[in-house]
């Protein structure tokens, strides 16, 4: 176990408030990468500009940890589009403390590009007070060192379309054009009521609360289960960032969610499309590859001390069902259009 259990640092509170709905604090770092930093920026949230930086491969790298979903989005993105040469990718480990995730896979636990043990070094040098969660995905400048967005929704976007002069040959168009309005419909579903609501199934703290996400949760897996019977991805015949967004949280689903989060109305396994779609996703290049069971499984049981006090990382589920026939090849369609699919991971 590599997360410090001490009292300044322990994460016991930090994720259940008694008698409290969960909410999810998204305020992120709003910069973008963009080909144009001199172009007018869209506004945040807050309604400010967003600062804008320029697309420019090898001056960037992307933090991840294969234990979190939002940045298993970014790893997925990242490989499809063929960007592995333009924005280099560091890993750090699948448990952390309160301060920070760290990169204790690394020989002597640094960084071998940013020189740090800790993405908090990042954010801190660019802001030395900075009063959020040290959170992954994040995009760091490599000569300066310091943190430039966090913003994981943004972060996959302009991978697909701010980075378009370094995508592989062949890329997939992730966000395609005809269909981006009722996209962006589906993806706000997905993630106020599957990739959010999950969490707000686990860190609720009331009953009440408790039960109020799990009827939400249901009905939008259940909305799911129908719209993706007759269509292999969820816009159509090929992948889009939709699919990306929804699949993280079903590769996690069985694993833990079922159970540490107390979704347990059904596995996925027992939801047979959403589990043929699943599989479907999983054994297509840039997707399986990403996931590793062992580190969403620790990083869960062991830092989210709230749910599971006794740190005990469960045994299964056996990752082996993952590569069985799933048959949606029936349905039509190709996972990258017209595209080809990336080269096997070296």
């Amino acid at each position: 176990m590599t997360s410090d259990t001490s009292t300044d640092h322990s994460t016991t509170g930090a994720y259940v408030h008694a008698g409290q709905e969960f909410d999810r604090d998204m305020n992120y770092i709003p910069d973008r990468i963009v080909r144009d930093p001199s172009a007018s920026s869209e506004p945040d949230e807050s309604g400010q500009d967003r600062p804008l930086w320029p697309v420019e491969a090898g001056r960037y790298r992307l933090v991840v940890a294969k234990a979190c979903p939002w940045a298993n989005r970014a790893i997925i993105v990242r490989r499809l589009l063929g960007l592995e040469d333009a924005i280099s990718i560091g890993y750090c480990g699948p448990t952390h403390d309160k301060r920070s995730w760290t990169f204790d896979l690394d020989p002597g636990g640094v960084d071998p590009v940013l020189g740090v043990e800790r993405i908090q070094e990042a954010y801190l040098k660019r802001y030395p007070d900075y009063p959020r969660g040290i959170t992954v995905p994040a995009i760091v400048e490599i000569a300066s060192g310091e943190v430039v967005t966090n913003d994981f929704p943004w972060i996959t976007h302009d991978f697909s379309t701010e980075w378009v002069d370094h995508h592989r040959e062949g890329a997939p168009d992730l966000w395609p054009a005809d269909v981006r309005d009722e996209m962006d419909d589906v993806m706000k579903r997905i993630f106020t009521e599957v990739n959010n609501g999950v969490y707000r199934c686990g860190f609720a703290g009331s009953q009440e609360t408790y039960e109020a996400a799990y009827d939400r949760l249901w009905t939008a897996l259940d909305w799911l289960e129908e719209r993706l019977a007759d269509r292999r991805f969820l816009m159509g015949d090929s992948i889009t960032e939709a699919d990306v967004r929804l699949f993280t949280t079903l590769a996690r689903f069985d694993a833990v969610y079922h159970s540490h989060f107390k979704a347990s109305r059904q596995k996925l396994t027992e939801m047979p499309v959403l589990w043929a779609y699943a599989r479907d996703l999983y054994q297509t290049p840039g997707f399986g590859e990403t996931i590793d069971f062992e580190q969403i499984k620790q990083h869960y049981y062991v830092v989210q001390t709230d749910i599971n006090p006794t740190q005990i990382v469960p045994v299964g589920p056996d990752p082996a069902v993952w590569l069985t026939e799933h048959g949606r090849d029936a349905l039509g369609g190709r996972p990258f259009g017209d595209g080809t699919p990336p080269s096997p991971e070296a």
